[in-house]
């Protein structure tokens, strides 16, 4: 019996790597679908502005906090860790290298996409599995153009401001708890950040994030667009969207660090 289940899992191999081809090729074809039809008939701007709400300012709560928080721990390991061997003043700049370049678009897109590409998800994956999806195109309604295309224009415009604000709050946090916790002098956490940080950092957290923003939203949206088996569907679809998002964050920001710095190394050192 063992045997035969080790026969069985090594065989369905191939049918994973070709259920991924088909899923990556729908889901690029889903994207040329979305771009071609949105340029012919753009969104409605009642639409987009409603996704900006639901995106972006739905979302400045937990982003707030996150970055509070986040600024808070950093600035509180790294006065503890640098202390003893005099470094301390360094503490403002290591807070706002840490958010500005990795952890404010990374936890950014982690909490944008648990609160807001989850419920994409699990809106639309409901819409299809109740046939609203094809009610729309029985009515020449292309669903790519009307249900996806303003939450991704949405999603990739406010990403990178939810980040900046993100930053802000996280620099905020580790200024709190340096000056008024640990006393240190205010000119001596900020000196550094003004005479150490580069116009490079600020673009890295902001390219990061608008990369991030497409993936969040289109991910999310594909699953919910290709979601079957009614309820248990939508759930199975909403799980599988956010761990997958997660997965290319992470990976898509590995990425975008190397090739980033090796940029900025080669043809922009200056900045």
């Amino acid at each position: 019996m063992k045997k035969f289940q080790i026969k069985e899992n090594v065989a369905s191999w191939p049918m994973l790597h070709l259920k991924f081809l088909i899923s990556l090729g729908q889901y690029i074809c889903m994207l040329g679908d979305m771009v071609s039809a949105s340029l012919r008939h753009p969104p409605s701007p009642r639409l987009f502005m409603k996704q900006l709400y639901e995106i972006g300012v739905a979302s400045t709560p937990v982003v707030a906090i996150t970055g509070l928080f986040t600024g808070l721990v950093l600035a509180a390991q790294s006065f503890y860790q640098l202390a003893d061997k005099g470094l301390a003043g360094v503490t403002g700049l290591m807070v706002a290298k840490a958010m500005m370049t990795e952890l404010g678009p990374v936890l950014t897109g982690f909490m944008v996409t648990g609160r807001v590409g989850a419920a994409m998800c699990a809106e639309l994956g409901t819409m299809q599995v109740t046939e609203q999806v094809d009610a729309l195109k029985t009515m020449a309604v292309n669903p790519n153009s009307y249900l996806i295309a303003p939450r991704c224009v949405a999603g990739t415009f406010m990403m990178p401001l939810l980040t900046i604000f993100s930053i802000i709050m996280g620099v905020l946090g580790g200024y709190l708890i340096a000056v008024y916790f640990f006393g240190m002098a205010p000119h001596s956490y900020m000196e550094p950040i003004h005479t150490q940080m580069k116009i490079f950092d600020f673009f890295t957290g902001v390219i990061k994030s608008f990369v991030f923003g497409i993936l969040i939203v289109t991910i999310s949206c594909f699953k919910g667009m290709t979601t079957s088996g009614g309820a248990e569907g939508v759930g199975r679809s909403t799980t599988q969207s956010v761990v997958i998002v997660y997965c290319c964050i992470l990976f898509i920001n590995f990425l975008l660090t190397l090739g980033l710095n090796i940029i900025h190394q080669y043809f922009f050192p200056f900045i």
